[in-house]
């Protein structure tokens, strides 16, 4: 019997591959256990178109991921902050932060835990965080500390 593994089988194979297998073996175990289906040309077929979608998804999602990135690097964020007479900020300024910061003046919302801050900024001057977006990409972004 032929059967199309939905998931990797030990021994057996990988996903996606079409197997011969004993009946017992693939009608008792394999596909009662949803490790695989008989191989079908319908079954190959949707299997197939299912593939392709998922990989035209994860291509419109890393486009998406891409663009933002360099929407990103493209921006210099301005914080303004309370400056003590030493120079340095009142408050530290936190990933939170610069995450608010993002989405309120360029609505860009970025979870703060993308963000790279070794630690929180208390002093003015011009900061690099790096971004990481997911799926290996990552952008820097400038942070402009103010005082007021």
């Amino acid at each position: 019997m032929k059967v199309l593994l939905l998931q990797d089988v030990k021994g057996l194979g990988k996903k996606g591959e079409i197997c011969e297998v004993k009946d017992g073996y693939g009608k008792n175990y394999l596909i009662a256990k949803k490790m695989a289906d008989f191989a079908t040309n319908t079954v190959i077929n949707r299997y197939r178109s299912e593939q392709k979608k998922a990989l035209e998804i994860a291509a419109e999602e890393k486009a998406l991921v891409e663009m933002t990135a360099k929407k990103i690097a493209e921006i210099t964020l301005k914080i303004s902050q309370k400056v003590g007479a030493n120079g340095s900020l009142y408050g530290a300024i936190t990933k939170e932060d610069i995450a608010q910061s993002l989405l309120e003046n360029h609505r860009l919302n970025i979870d703060k835990k993308t963000l790279e801050l070794k630690n929180p900024i208390k002093s003015t001057g011009v900061y690099e965080v790096e971004v990481k977006l997911g799926q290996g990409i990552c952008a820097v972004l400038k942070v402009d500390v103010e005082g007021i």
